[in-house]
């Protein structure tokens, strides 16, 4: 059951943090000039590039942060400034968020940037699974099941983003990013107090 209850946070955890309601809007300014039928491919496409990404800072990440000796505190400390900026971002959407980021060379079809990263496997995400990774090692094909499950959700909602857009409008793909926005602030908060925690528990 432990595992199970582990699985389904996960799962919802990466779910609120890839985000993919809120880059809805973001898919639909870069894809505007594909052609139609080539919409769903090239979305299928970013979405395997993003999630080889991923999968390879949940497999080789603990090494790399090994590597540098970035502690477990440390991971979940920034992790959780970082997941709380990006979560800010969500509620109140500035031009960094949502501006700029729309516009596209003409012509051209987006590849690996911005589309698979960072839109989909963007730093929170990263950040994320190497902290799960990291807390518990042992536990690694939990956290691959639960990014791949996490995977499928976004792609298809991405799939489904012009039809998403049309069904909700621009003010119900606001509301709901910025529902989104709040529940990860709480999930931020949490990783950084448990990041102090770990860090007062091995300080001398």
């Amino acid at each position: 059951m432990h595992v199970e209850m582990e699985l389904l946070s996960a799962i919802v955890t990466l779910i609120l943090v890839m985000d993919p309601v809120g880059n809805v809007p973001l898919f639909l300014g870069y894809l505007k000039d594909v052609d139609a039928r080539r919409r769903v491919w090239v979305v299928a496409r970013e979405s395997i590039i993003a999630l080889l990404i991923l999968l390879l800072f949940l497999f080789f990440g603990p090494a790399l942060t090994g590597w540098l000796h970035i502690g477990r505190p440390a991971l979940h400390i920034s992790g959780g400034v970082l997941l709380f900026i990006i979560s800010v971002g969500m509620i109140f959407p500035g031009s960094m968020h949502l501006g700029a980021a729309t516009e596209q060379p003409q012509g051209e079809e987006p590849f690996i940037v911005p589309l698979a990263t960072p839109f989909i496997a963007g730093p929170s995400t990263m950040a994320t699974i190497m902290i799960f990774a990291s807390r518990e090692p042992g536990h690694l094909w939990v956290w691959a099941a639960a990014l791949v499950a996490a995977w499928v959700v976004t792609a298809i909602i991405l799939m489904l983003s012009a039809r998403l857009s049309r069904l909700l409008g621009s003010r119900g793909l606001v509301a709901c990013e910025r529902l989104t926005g709040m529940i990860l602030t709480v999930v931020a908060v949490q990783m950084f107090l448990d990041g102090v925690q770990a860090f007062l528990a091995v300080k001398p």
